[in-house]
Formats: C-alpha cells, sequence, structure tokens
C-alpha cells in the first residue's frame, strides 16, 4: 500500500485513538477521529470510509505497515481497539518497510541524474538503507531522462539549492551572450528551472530592482553574501510559467491569442503532446486543425514553431506572423 499524505494522516490519527487508555474507541469512532485530523490539517469534508479505517488496521498491523501490537476487546455485541501496550506508538518508527522500499525508488530515480555534483551522497544513503533493512538493489536502469553532464555551469547547482534552501544571498558573477565581460550581481536565488536541456536560476536582483533568470552556464563565479536576504512574497513558481513556453517573459507585453494551423499530418503528434498547457482545437477542416493558444510572444514559441516548420502555419497575431516571416527570409537568403 502507497503511503500518501491522507493515509498519513490517518495512521497517526488512529495511533492516538489505539494508545488511549482512557477511551473506547469502536469503529465509529475511529472513522470520525480520521475524519477529524484530515479536516484539520487539509479543509476537507469529503467523509473516509468504514472499509478504508479497516484497510488502514489491516496495513498497521502488518509487517509492510508498523506491526502494531492491536487487540479487539468486546463490549457486549460491539469491540473496541486498543493497544496492548499503550505506551506503543508508531512514531517510535521512523519509517516502515513500504516506506523505505518507497525512498529507496525515489533514490534510484534521482540517481539517473547524471553530471549533478555533490549528489553523490545518493548512493551512500541507498548503500546504507539497503544494509538497516535487508533491500535489494539493482544496477539495472529502469528509467532514463534528457540530461547533458556536459553542460557548463552544473558545478552551481548545488551551491545554488543550497542557498535557495537555507535562503542564503549570493554574489553572482555573470556575463550573458552579448556581455563583453562578466558583472558582479548581488542576487536572492528563489527557485530553480529546467528548460530545454539547460538549467535556469530565477531570483531578485538587487542591481535590476527585479526578478531575474539567469542561466548557470552563465555564471561565471559564486560567492555569499553579506547583506541580508531578501525572500520571495511575490511569485508562485508553481503557477509563474503557465503562460509561457521556456522561461523568458518579454518586457511590458501581456499574454496573447495565437491561432496555428496544424496540418493533418502532423496534427496527431500535436494533439498527444501539446505545445502549451493553454491549447485548444478551434475547428477542423480537410486542410487541417485550427487551434488556439495563450502565451506570451518569446523567443521560445517562435523556435518551437520553427522546429515544426512544414507543419505549422500562423495565422494570428499578425505582428508573430511578421517576425516569422522575417526570420524565415533571413535564413533563406543564407542558402540561396
Amino acid at each position: 500500500m502507497a503511503t500518501n499524505k491522507l493515509a498519513s494522516l490517518r495512521y497517526l490519527a488512529l495511533d492516538r485513538c489505539f494508545s488511549n487508555p482512557g477511551r473506547k474507541y469502536y469503529i465509529e469512532d475511529l472513522i470520525e477521529a480520521c475524519n477529524q485530523a484530515i479536516y484539520e490539517a487539509t479543509g476537507s469534508h469529503d467523509g473516509v470510509k468504514r472499509r478504508q479505517v479497516y484497510d488502514d488496521i489491516t496495513f498497521m498491523e502488518s509487517e509492510q505497515g508498523y506491526a502494531v501490537p492491536l487487540v479487539r476487546y468486546k463490549d457486549g455485541r460491539r469491540k473496541f481497539f486498543r493497544y496492548e501496550d499503550t505506551s506503543f506508538t508508531i512514531r517510535q518508527r521512523s519509517v516502515n518497510q513500504a516506506e523505505v522500499e518507497q525512498i529507496a525508488e525515489t533514490l534510484a530515480i534521482l540517481s539517473r541524474f547524471k553530471g549533478m555534483p555533490q549528489f553523490e551522497w545518493l548512493d551512500e544513503i541507498k548503500i546504507r538503507l539497503e544494509s538497516a533493512f535487508g533491500m535489494t538493489s539493482t544496477t539495472e536502469a529502469c528509467v532514463s531522462f534528457q540530461e547533458n553532464p556536459y553542460l557548463k555551469g552544473l558545478r552551481y547547482f548545488a551551491d545554488l539549492f543550497a542557498a535557495i534552501s537555507q535562503k542564503k544571498p549570493l554574489l553572482v558573477s555573470y556575463q550573458g551572450f552579448k556581455q563583453p565581460e562578466p558583472a558582479d550581481l548581488p542576487f536572492h536565488p528563489w527557485h530553480l528551472k529546467q528548460y530545454n536541456n539547460r538549467w535556469f536560476v530565477l531570483g531578485h536582483n538587487e542591481t535590476f530592482g527585479g526578478l531575474s533568470i539567469l542561466a548557470l552556464d552563465r555564471i561565471q563565479e559564486l560567492k555569499p553574501a553579506s547583506f541580508p536576504f531578501l525572500e520571495n512574497k511575490s511569485y508562485d513558481f508553481e503557477e509563474y510559467f503557465d503562460d509561457v513556453i521556456g522561461v523568458s517573459f518579454p518586457m511590458d507585453q501581456a499574454v496573447e491569442r495565437v491561432l496555428l494551423k496544424i496540418d493533418n499530418d502532423l496534427w496527431p503528434y500535436i494533439e498527444s503532446k501539446p505545445l502549451h498547457g493553454s491549447q485548444k482545437v478551434k475547428s477542423r477542416a480537410p486542410e487541417g486543425v485550427i487551434v488556439e493558444l495563450k502565451v506570451f510572444l518569446n523567443y521560445e514559441l517562435r523556435a518551437t514553431l520553427f522546429s515544426y516548420l512544414k507543419g505549422i502555419e500562423v495565422l494570428e497575431p499578425k505582428s508573430l506572423r511578421r517576425d516569422l516571416i522575417k526570420d524565415l527570409n533571413i535564413g533563406l537568403a543564407k542558402y540561396s
């Protein structure tokens, strides 16, 4: 049984009931305790069913769970539940066997990220778990990710991750593609983002007085800074990239409606792998499918459309269509 947040809340609620010698907890009381715990933690009123609580009890008694010493005491025609040893609690056990296996699976996935410096401790943790819990390991790769272990700047990943986690400001020596020399930026790192096999760090740039997106491969040096850290109170990075393809945001522009005509031969692929989360079908015709996107008009959008050059035509907005025609003419001139 996989352990999720709600399951953990139920297990802890049942544990409190089972270890309470001052009250008899019947099945109805256990259901109520689980519902109350979930409501206090999540605000959800979705009720826990009787069968779910019985399944939770079975799991908690199993070796895969917590091996709890649970006794069912008869009280007339009913029965209540209590630990044989009321001093017992699942809080005494840091993790159960099922959770250990889930951790091992997670570590196995994380270990596939080659090229991430200072993450060698994953192998050590995995070995210690195998030794402590008798886990069996396999050297066969179960999953692969797109990765570039030779990408310049990956050596800064761990330091940036630590600075974000520990809320520490940095002095970043940064040289953009068009900068003749690197510049020192007082920087407050907030979020790491990967796109198109490159890593970027987002944070407050004191030089510009706002949010900046720095490519790790353009960072020349990182140094700890002594000025106070500015916490992120303005951006929700879970939603920040909802209206953009890639990571760049054009200055002083709003989200626009993009209308595309996609050839029938290409459509099955675009349908299964949408260009953007906002993609909607507007109409279908013998010559193709008309779809709508609502995105910022940035470099990554144009690059994506160019990658489907033979199968996609931009209908709207006219400004995007003109930009693509201009770039096409420049490219054609090189081959004429």
